[in-house]
């Protein structure tokens, strides 16, 4: 017994000293983890160089574009051959992917030998022959009549399309074998967004923000970057970490100073470096007792294979021996045990370096998704870490060690230059059936300048039809006279209550004009009417209206003031002189009774006298279109058109009295507050209108009326939006098929997330977390299509927009027979404020259907009040100029 402790003691300590003494001799092998951090970053920085166009060039990882823009997510199905040309011999399969819902991938092959003349020959004849095979393999699997999608993974650079002319194929997809092998993983894995290879080589791929790929034009979505980053250190970058060892086998090599970092870490090489080690061993008289064989000198006699036997946990010893005898050498037990540790050093150096390029990926995911932690999986393939015993656990837990913020899982793909190159060509054809799809959709909101100049047309005939007697009543567009029959011209001056009613705020104004400095300065507060009051009788909504102004007055210390009275009321009215209108009917919530009707003026003055508190002359009552056009007006002369593009849309203009045969008179300009929401509620522009926009129709509050404001306007545009995306979503297009109860609910998408999500400055991750906030669990994908979709809708509303302003400008030019007209437009509304594109694209199309006019968009200030305050100044003028006449 004392015997078998001795002998097991002695081994120890034998194992040791050998382990010592190999650590001394390869210090310089032993990487600690600083070290492996700084490498971790030096290679990000080569990352960001390789993607960069400017530095690209002498970048040493090239980062190249795979133009791989999706990963599989479950609903890919369908037949596609796979072609797998390199080396010896190639191979043909044709791989059935399984329907939606059943991830499910059966394959069929056949290897086809590539004779030397062919290897050899030129490229049309190697191409002839793979085309030849390919055609033997369909005829053979009873394929002949079907147009199937092909991937070929390609283990060489080439550019080729000449099987397109052999064979009736769709080729979709040129695949490297490292993005086969992310694609094959991603299949099982959704969350797998990495590839590596360790294997006769090493490479890395990942999925990259396009908007870091200089390289590449477009900037929405992802795509796979094949990093290609063997030929890491290239430049002198990793100089302080290579060994001796590594510099002899590169020059030993069939290129010298090229693929420094897979020369430390793939299995084409682990095993000659191992060679190299153990001759300067023997050589100094470390190992062997100093003797060498002719085998130890000969390049490639220890092979990665060998490694991965000496390196095995209880056999190893053995394996060790035998492998040693093999190579002409008498190995004692401690020679056994120092190239055992040999072989550790130089593997787990390997696992280490590759361990920190991949954390270097990892880390640049993470932070390109600005996540605290990371969730993501990498696929992994190649035949050292495949047969390597001990790799796989090396690499993951030194990954780990570098990235604690990362949680990583590792899964070995199965044929992944195959059935990687079948699911990238599945996925591609996936894509372009959706393609396909949403581009159908998006067709619908796509107006091409024909349509645009018919709705031009249309409103034009509509603005005529509504301004004469004997068609008014049949008008969609009610062209409704203000009796604003001014514009400011610099002299207006005093002090004016404007009032602003047209949602759940009320707003009381004072606001004091100064003649010939165009100054105005406005003084409001604003009060809350309380849903009882929207929805209780018109006596108690004017009651409270009046108790806000005693408020407001009472807080400037003007309760005595007789002051002149300018009323904002934006709801539809017909007014039969400046200081009447009459309610056609509420819009916005109000249902106060009692009202429509009535000359709301009256219902007003009829309160103040309840009151009997103040003396207000009560001079205009103001739509808020037209108050936007006087705020204007009152900074530029050449202003005499307002449109409001927000909650809802209007326009106004000031038209010539001899063409408003609804009021009498053929002298100066009148203002007409057009309504033109309804345009189109005759079903003139039924042609352009969508199913969806029907289905927006059909659920609003008043169906069949304002068509045009439900196509152009804020209140409507999200919830078109909405209701396109349900649709996708059915078709299983958007949102993995799910429809949430969130999108399921009527106005959940609000306009202002249009705003949001087409802003230039929104990165796609911003863009997702926007509909997180919605209850809708986005891919990338799913976010590129949201943003695509809100485009066309917001698009189109613009277009329209302009259409109808292009009419109104039109006829203002023509009605002045002038060649060519200048003219301001007063522009207010959410909308046109807060949208980064639809402002650009209203003055776009106005320019293109009216070219002869020069028009302006001036942003309003406060029109329904200050607009407001000038209608009543300038009525006032008016009527004291009519005095003295």
């Amino acid at each position: 017994m004392f015997a078998v402790h001795l002998m097991a003691f002695y081994f120890t300590k034998l194992k040791e000293d050998q382990i010592k003494k190999v650590d001394r001799f390869l210090y310089h092998m032993r990487l600690s983890d600083d070290t492996l951090l700084d490498i971790m970053a030096r290679f990000q920085a080569e990352m960001q160089r390789g993607l960069g166009k400017d530095t690209n060039p002498t970048a040493s990882v090239k980062m190249l574009p795979t133009f791989v823009r999706a990963i599989p997510d479950g609903s890919e199905h369908g037949e596609f051959l796979s072609l797998d040309l390199g080396g010896s011999k190639f191979r043909v399969l044709k791989v059935q992917v399984s329907e939606e819902g059943k991830r499910n991938v059966q394959m069929e092959s056949q290897f086809y030998p590539t004779p030397n003349e062919i290897i050899r020959g030129n490229g049309s004849e190697l191409f002839d022959y793979v085309a030849d095979c390919l055609a033997d393999f369909m005829k053979t699997k009873g394929l002949k009549h079907k147009k199937l999608p092909l991937g070929l993974t390609f283990s060489f650079p080439c550019r080729q399309t000449k099987l397109e002319e052999d064979i009736d194929v769709d080729i979709l997809a040129l695949v490297n074998d490292t993005v086969g092998t992310m694609m094959t993983c991603a299949y099982d894995d959704p969350y797998c967004e990495v590839g590596v290879i360790i294997g006769t080589g090493t490479n890395a791929c990942y999925m990259e923000d396009m908007s870091n790929i200089d390289l590449v034009e477009g900037d929405e979505g992802r795509m796979c970057i094949n990093t290609e980053w063997g030929a890491f250190g290239d430049d002198g970058a990793l100089e302080d970490i290579r060994t001796e060892f590594d510099r002899e086998l590169d020059l030993g090599s069939l290129n010298p100073g090229k693929q420094l970092f897979e020369k430390m870490i793939s299995g084409l090489y682990l095993g000659e470096l191992v060679r190299i080690i153990l001759l300067k061993m023997a050589k100094v008289g470390l190992l062997f007792g100093g003797k060498k064989s002719s085998a130890l000198h000969t390049k490639g006699k220890i092979e990665t294979r060998h490694v991965a036997a000496m390196e095995k946990y209880k056999e190893g010893l053995a394996n060790t021996r035998e492998i040693l005898t093999d190579l002409g050498l008498e190995p004692s037990e401690a020679d056994c045990l120092a190239v055992q540790q040999v072989c550790t050093i130089v593997s787990f150096r390997s696992a280490n370096l590759c361990a920190a390029a991949l954390a270097a990926i990892l880390t640049r995911l993470r932070e390109n998704k600005k996540l605290v932690r990371l969730r993501t999986t990498v696929g992994v393939d190649g035949t050292l870490y495949k047969i390597h015993p001990q790799y796989p656990k090396r690499l993951h837990k030194v990954v780990r060690r570098l990235v604690p913020n990362c949680d990583v899982r590792f899964l070995l793909s199965e044929s992944g230059s195959t059935k990687g190159a079948a699911m990238v060509t599945a996925v591609a054809s996936r894509v372009q059936a959706q393609r396909r799809q949403i581009d159908k959709v998006l067709a619908l909101f796509r107006l091409t300048q024909e349509q645009l100049k018919g709705v031009q047309s249309k409103m034009r005939t509509e603005l005529e039809y509504g301004l004469k007697k004997d068609t008014h009543l049949l008008a969609t567009v009610k062209m409704l006279p203000t009796y604003v029959c001014g514009m400011p011209d610099g002299t207006e001056k005093g002090k004016f209550l404007a009032l602003d009613l047209g949602g759940t705020n009320f707003r009381v104004l004072l606001v004091k004009i100064r003649s010939g400095r165009k100054s105005v300065r406005m003084y409001n507060k604003i009060f809350a009417i309380p849903l009882e009051i929207m929805q209780g009788t018109g006596e108690e909504l004017f009651d409270h209206i009046v108790q806000c102004i005693a408020d407001f007055l009472d807080y400037m210390g003007l309760k005595g003031a007789q002051l002149p009275l300018g009323f904002t009321f934006s709801f539809p009215c017909r007014q039969t002189s400046i200081d009447k209108g009459i309610l056609i009917e509420w819009t916005k919530g109000f249902k106060a009774t009692d009202c429509e009707g009535e000359d709301v003026v009256d219902m007003l003055r009829e309160a103040i006298k309840r009151r009997n508190e103040f003396d207000l002359d009560i001079v205009a009552v103001v739509n808020d279109t037209v108050g936007t056009m006087m705020t204007c007006g009152y900074e530029d002369p050449n202003c005499e058109i307002g449109l409001i593009a927000g909650t809802g849309s209007n326009m106004c203009y000031m038209e010539e009295m001899k063409n408003i045969e609804l009021v009498e008179g053929d002298e100066g300009k009148m203002c007409i507050n057009t309504e033109w929401g309804g345009f189109g509620d005759n079903g003139c522009i039924d042609d352009i209108r969508t199913q969806y926009d029907r289905k927006v129709d059909e659920g609003s509050l008043n169906p069949g009326k304002q068509r045009y404001e439900k196509m152009t306007s804020g209140m409507y545009l999200g919830e078109i939006v909405r209701q396109i995306l349900i649709d996708l979503t059915k078709q299983g297009l958007l949102f993995r098929g799910q429809i949430s109860e969130r999108l399921r609910t009527r106005g959940i998408f609000e306009t202002k997330f249009l705003s949001q999500i087409e802003s230039d400055r929104l990165a796609l991750l911003q863009v997702r977390r926007i509909l997180q906030q919605l209850g809708l669990d986005s891919t990338c994908e799913d976010s590129i299509v949201v943003k695509e979709v809100c485009g066309a809708v917001s698009r189109r509303a613009a277009q329209l927009c302009g259409a109808g302003l292009a009419a109104v400008v039109e006829k203002r030019r023509e009605d002045q027979g002038l060649e060519y007209l200048k003219v301001t437009v007063g522009v207010d509304g959410t909308l046109y404020k807060l949208h980064p594109h639809f402002s650009r694209i209203l003055q776009e199309t106005v320019k293109e259907l009216a070219p002869r006019c020069d028009v302006t968009l001036m942003l309003s200030e406060d029109g329904s009040g200050k607009g407001a305050a000038l209608i009543t100044a300038v009525a006032k003028r008016l009527q004291q100029a009519q005095k003295e006449k």
